[in-house]
């Protein structure tokens, strides 16, 4: 049975720094997916990147991008979605690679935006694979269904657990 987690906290909470962490206590495992990070101008939030865990990066939302869509201040460009987020998946959600382990981070408004992503997110939460995604918090009908099912299990990133729960993951998978 493959191990299905999602990993749940607010904002803030390490979500990225955690997946990041478990990404490099498995380089032997043939892992696939991206992370997200914050950009960041004068201390000041401004967009956010995307980056594949092979290394490509791009601007996935920006303050000075026009949308649609627009998700709060941030403009989304779905391009991203297509051209790094779901190449990065698409060999797991086709079943070209049983047994693989991969990493979603985040499974947010910004990147379920994408009506492609959220598709293979769904493929992928039903292939005989390993898959760790993080999740915010709040509320959303995509990720409610998936917080309910019975084959997956989330886990609350706290402070308290944040900084030994990826060696935890690790040793897991």
């Amino acid at each position: 049975m493959p191990t299905r987690i999602l990993l749940e906290g607010r904002p803030g909470s390490g979500k990225t720094t955690a997946l990041r962490r478990l990404a490099a206590l498995l380089p032997a495992r043939a892992a696939t997916g991206f992370t997200t990070q914050e950009i960041r101008q004068s201390g000041h939030r401004v967009g956010f990147a995307l980056e594949t865990l092979a290394g490509r990066r791009e601007v996935l939302a920006h303050v000075d991008l026009p949308g649609p869509p627009r998700v709060g201040k941030y403009g989304v460009d779905l391009n991203v979605m297509e051209r790094l987020a779901l190449p990065s998946l698409r060999p797991a959600a086709t079943g070209e690679a049983t047994g693989q382990l991969v990493l979603i981070d985040e499974l947010g408004r910004m990147e379920l935006a994408c009506t492609a992503f959220r598709d293979a997110v769904t493929t992928l939460f039903t292939a005989d694979i390993d898959v760790v995604a993080t999740v915010h918090a709040h509320r959303d009908p995509f990720t409610d269904a998936l917080k309910q099912r019975t084959d997956i299990e989330v886990i609350h990133l706290t402070p308290a657990n944040r900084d030994a729960l990826p060696m935890e993951l690790a040793a897991r998978l």
